[in-house]
């Protein structure tokens, strides 16, 4: 079921929204848009529903940093605005669509429907976690290197997913690479707010970037939360010998441990890249350093230029 955050503290207006929207979507309801912050960061919505009233700047003002961030540029937003408010005075407001309040009984569920459809056709996400895919993950990227950025990169994947995937399923399956995705965007967010960049490439496969100071302990902290949410994934007689009975990738059977983490890490203060590819290239291979070492690891690509 899709996801719709409503931020308001009109209690009228929320009474009526949930009633319009939660026999079709999932809808949470928030009084602000600090809030309304945490649990986007935490689990991405599909719309966001706000109400905008002409003495808060708060909202305006959050709603554009939000719109502005490359991780929630393609959230697409609905305002909800006074029925005698001049459409004019939120030229400046980043957002996809408006709805006044007179209005909503009779157009609401209409407009939530096509402002969710819409962005499924033009945005490209990853449908699972909803993260930026391939194309804003390349974008990103080549942007940065252009404009000659010092940044950190990061490619992770897990390590032991699909002998637990075979063991409990695809929808377990699933719920490891939701719980992934939510908590790298938690724990980049936390420590850069502005700038940084969560993608997901696919499968288990997960990007970040953040400045080159902060991609460090971003990453041991990844790897100390996703290390104590893990076994509680499995089955309690798993959980109990350490991991699973399964197959390999290569079809041999055997016993496989916990899903762990496997972080590489590169920079651009420490070398130049003069494309996508050799940054992720290198990333990459700093990726398959981390899976040597057992257990969940990352391993930060200190090579210069001459080796």
């Amino acid at each position: 079921m899709k996801t719709i955050v409503v931020v308001s503290q009109d209690p009228l207006l929320t009474n009526l929204a949930d009633r319009l929207l939660s026999p079709h979507f999932r809808t949470i309801v928030l009084g602000g848009m600090v809030s309304a912050i945490d649990s986007i960061y935490n689990d991405i919505p599909n719309l966001v529903i706000a109400e905008i009233v002409p003495e808060d700047d708060v909202i305006v003002e959050s709603i554009n940093n939000l719109k502005e961030d490359p991780m929630f540029n393609q959230l697409p937003i609905l305002a909800v605005i006074g029925d005698r408010l001049p459409v004019a005075r939120w030229e400046g407001l980043l957002v996809e669509d408006y709805l006044r309040k007179g209005d909503l009984e009779q157009d609401l569920l209409s407009r939530v429907f096509l402002a969710v459809s819409r962005s499924e056709r033009v945005v490209e996400i990853n449908p699972l976690t909803r993260l930026p895919g391939n194309i804003s993950i390349n974008r990103q990227i080549e942007d940065r290197l252009g404009r000659g950025e010092v940044f950190a990169f990061a490619y992770a994947d897990l390590d032991y997913f699909k002998p637990f995937n075979d063991k409990y399923g695809f929808s377990r399956g699933d719920e490891v690479i939701k719980i992934t995705a939510r908590l790298i965007l938690n724990i980049v967010k936390s420590k850069q707010q502005q700038g940084s960049f969560i993608g997901h490439v696919g499968g288990d496969d997960f990007v970040f970037i953040m400045e080159t100071g902060l991609m460090e302990e971003a990453c041991r902290d990844i790897i100390r939360a996703f290390d104590q949410i893990i076994p509680t994934l499995y089955d309690p007689e798993d959980r109990e010998k350490g991991g699973v009975e399964s197959v390999s990738r290569q079809g041999t059977a055997g016993f496989f441990p916990f899903i762990g983490v496997s972080i590489g890490v590169t920079d651009t203060s420490v070398r130049s890249f003069s494309h996508f590819g050799e940054l992720t290239g290198a990333a990459s291979e700093m990726k398959h350093v981390a899976k040597k070492i057992k257990g969940s690891s990352y391993s930060i690509d200190r090579r210069r230029e001459n080796g």
